[in-house]
């Protein structure tokens, strides 16, 4: 259009001086056009695109240059469209308020060139040029949209697929979660029942993984999870595996013609554990973990039906020795629930008084005197009776009860200990504490308390720990040992063996007596292993002035052995079993005949 080519200073510019006059008219118009559907919009980002579209507009009148090309200047026009996607508005409402704003530019146009009686072809072939550079903007304003929504759209696929992932998988070992597990054994179900086939639930438990936690670390113990994760999917042969949370996994298998095949998957899962792990962190030591297993096979109404009867299976694993399978069976259930309702009636069993303590007597084995007593805690059911501490105790450390009732043994054991006293019976006592005890704040007080209360002498209480409560945090046990020390009580460390402490543990702690576990006592005769490990530790203890006690002796060849050795003190049935209060200073009264039917062993 080179007829309408004037120049700034030509007769458009009265054109343009009129939109620049008008700009705040313009600008309110357009944002109330914006923001009218009542939706909350930021009206900033808008005005602001108007202000500069309509200014360069402005210019591009003055100059009159090709639709679509910006013109140069202070009020560029290349920032309208980030600026309005930085306000969020809606497409829609950005080309209404577009269109708004050319057609009060076109209208300001008119109206001024009418008024300067503008040649009205010239004026309208100018407003073409605008109304076309603008559609030109609109268009590229909608492209610029359309790339940002897929750009949003691809992101949030992509987002959507990693929570989706995250909903299902567990965080640690990429496999199936619990949600996941449930719905994939539920279609399993489903699918059984119309082929006439058997679902079998796998439910794989780690045994002892809790002390792996508590000595190597949980950084260690999330390392084993993983290359157990690794290590349970060849034998499965592409089965569906899950891990439901802790050391909990669990297999699923289809299509199976009956029960026994998935024995011979649990076969090969249990034979997959017999070689050590090896992970970081053990300076490239192998950590050997063994499994329970429990196995539900068969129809059920559900999935949580399915999983909950391996998981019972898996318990009844665990109490039958470990490292083994266990299928689950009808019976099984019943012995669950009376498991749960011992938990209920657990955590009021402390304030109804039924706890109550027996005292095992130990000996020196050189002469067969009695040099003491452990206390030993049970729980007298008001409708089941004695409660075995195998059934109960694990549940009070589970729930931190321990504390408490540990307390109460503290207490009711140095009461007992100092009324012997006071009889003439120069009696040691031992105490076994948890390590939820030695981690209490309170426990190095509650020990004292318990000293002052009953005026026992300090040096006739023993507290016994588990050489895998002291690892558990070595800091902590340090301190608390050492304070228990200067109190002036002893320190015995329990099933000495058993965990994965170091022998150099026992120069950094202050420790009295250590105490032989009983499975190696009863091993001892029928294997070289235990005999070896016997005759090791007692040295051990003789070199660093440790007293030696061998736990569960129950055969007079045990005792003969033991004697060979040169252990120190020891304790077991064949001497006596746990009795209650009334019945020790008895025990004390008749024992020399004891040591006459004993002196020969």
């Amino acid at each position: 259009m080179p007829e309408l080519r004037v120049g700034p200073s030509g007769a458009l510019d009265g054109l343009a001086n009129a939109l620049e006059a008008r700009v705040p008219e313009i600008v309110a118009s357009v944002v109330e056009v914006a923001t009218s559907t009542g939706d909350p919009t930021d009206a900033g980002p808008v005005a602001e695109v108007v202000r500069r579209a309509t200014y360069a507009l402005a210019e591009q009148l003055r100059a009159l240059l090709p639709p679509g090309q910006e013109p140069q200047g202070p009020h560029r026009y290349s920032g309208a469209v980030p600026a309005v996607r930085a306000g969020a508005v809606p497409l829609l409402r950005v080309t209404r308020a577009w269109l708004r704003w050319r057609d009060l530019c076109v209208a300001v146009c008119a109206d001024e060139g009418a008024r300067l009686a503008l040649d009205p072809g010239a004026v309208e072939r100018a407003l073409d040029a605008a109304r076309s550079s603008c559609d030109a903007a609109l268009v590229g304003a909608c492209s610029a949209f359309d790339d940002e929504r897929r750009r949003v759209q691809d992101a949030l696929t992509e987002r959507q697929a990693e929570l989706s992932f995250q909903a299902t998988h567990d965080a640690l070992t990429g496999l199936a979660n619990r949600a996941a597990i449930l719905a994939l054994a539920q279609e399993a179900l489903v699918r059984a029942r119309r082929r006439r086939t058997t679902v079998a639930a796998l439910f794989v438990d780690l045994d002892n993984f809790k002390d792996v936690n508590d000595t190597l670390g949980h950084r260690a113990g999330d390392e084993l999870l993983r290359a157990v994760a690794t290590r349970l999917d060849a034998p499965t042969g592409g089965a569906v595996l899950g891990r439901l949370g802790g050391d909990e996994f669990v297999v699923l298998l289809e299509d199976l013609t009956g029960p026994e095949h998935a024995f011979d998957v649990a076969a090969r899962l249990l034979e997959s554990f017999r070689d050590p792990f090896r992970i970081d962190g053990l300076d490239g030591r192998a950590l050997s973990v063994t499994a329970s297993i429990g196995i539900a096979a068969g129809e059920r109404q559900s999935a949580e039906d399915l999983l909950r009867d391996a998981d019972i299976a898996m318990y009844r694993a665990k109490w039958s020795g470990r490292n083994r399978a266990v299928a689950f069976e009808p019976e099984m259930q019943w012995a669950a629930r009376t498991r749960l309702e011992l938990e209920i009636e657990l955590q009021s069993a402390l304030d109804r008084g039924e706890f109550f303590l027996v005292y095992q007597p130990t000996f020196d084995l050189s002469d067969m005197r009695v040099t003491g007593v452990e206390a030993l805690l049970r729980w007298r059911h008001p409708e089941r009776g004695t409660v075995a501490p195998g059934e109960f105790v694990p549940q009070l450390e589970t729930t931190g009860a321990i504390v408490s009732v540990g307390r109460w043994v503290l207490d009711e054991a140095c009461r007992q200990g100092a009324a012997w006293h006071a009889f003439g019976h120069e009696i040691a006592i031992s105490v076994n504490v948890s390590a939820r005890q030695i981690e209490s704040a309170t426990f190095v007080d509650d020990v004292r308390a318990a000293l002052e209360g009953s005026g026992l002498p300090a040096g006739l209480l023993t507290i016994e720990i588990t050489e895998t409560a002291i690892v558990r945090d070595l800091a902590r046990s340090a301190i608390c040992l050492e304070s228990i020390r200067a109190i002036g009580a002893r320190i015995a460390v329990d099933d000495f063996g058993t965990g994965y402490s170091s022998l150099a543990h026992l120069q950094c702690f202050p420790v009295d007596a250590l105490k032989i576990d009983r499975s190696f006592v009863s091993g001892m005769l029928q294997g070289r292993e235990s005999e070896a490990l016997v005759h090791t530790l007692v040295q051990l203890g003789r070199a660093l002035g440790i007293e030696t006690l061998a736990e569960g002796i129950e055969e007079l060849p045990q005792l003969a052995h033991l004697r060979g050795e040169k252990c120190a003190s020891g304790q077991g049935f064949l001497f006596a079993e746990p009795l209650p209060a009334d019945e020790i200073r008895a025990f004390f009264a008749n024992w020399s005949g004891g040591v006459a039917a004993l002196g020969t062993a």
